[in-house]
């Protein structure tokens, strides 16, 4: 009697589906993120990141020479998932408020890994979370820069009253709450950076209406 073989009559699982390119480095940077975020800079290796990612190490190690390049580019990875549209409301107020409420729902995760999980990373490779952020978003168009850039074509922003520091101040305030609070910014918040800090620099002068019998 011939033997029957145990796998007979079964459908066999197809066999895994390589990953390449862009997508296997994609699931990698995924897998060091969720690395990151669980174990913290001091336990975080190319080796847990791996196996996380269900890969080898050389496969790591041929796209990123330590863990310092495979951090920065895991957050870069982060960032530009996270990256914020860019409104158009037809006014800066809006523009602006539209871009921290985007700001404040996307970024409490990401603040919250630069500002506790990646202590040890700023003491060990001698970097401030200003340096880490410059390399996070290098490359990223600035949508503050070009909401500003429409305003000030549109008549609303007087240049002159502009600096580098008022500029990026509504960010900076968010950013602020986010990281103290690790969650959301509450909206009368945003809307007051925007009414009572940001627009009272910024607004060109109007020129003051008249009346309809032409007083001022």
């Amino acid at each position: 009697m011939r033997s029957t073989s145990p796998t007979v009559g079964r459908r066999s699982s197809p066999p895994a589906r390589r990953r390449r390119g862009a997508t296997l480095e994609a699931a990698l940077l995924e897998a060091a993120w969720d690395e990151l975020c669980a174990v913290g800079y001091p336990g975080f290796t190319l080796d847990g990141v791996a196996a996380r990612a269900g890969t080898s190490r050389p496969v790591l190690a041929r796209r990123w020479s330590d863990r310092v390049e495979l951090v920065v580019a895991a957050i870069r990875h982060r960032t530009a998932l996270a990256a914020l549209d860019l409104p158009d409301t037809g006014t800066l107020r809006d523009d602006v408020l539209a871009l921290l409420r985007q700001l404040s729902a996307s970024g409490s995760e990401i603040a919250g890994v630069l500002s506790f999980v990646l202590a040890d990373y700023f003491d060990a490779t001698g970097l401030s979370p200003a340096d880490l952020r410059e390399q996070a978003i290098a490359g990223i168009p600035g949508r503050m820069a070009a909401i500003i850039q429409r305003a000030v074509e549109r008549g609303e922003i007087d240049p002159g009253r502009l600096s580098p520091r008022i500029a990026s101040l509504p960010l900076d305030l968010v950013r602020h709450d986010v990281i103290m609070n690790r969650a959301p910014v509450p909206d009368d918040t945003l809307v007051e950076i925007v009414d009572r800090l940001f627009l009272p620099l910024v607004l060109a002068d109007r020129p003051q209406q008249t009346n309809q019998r032409g007083q001022a």
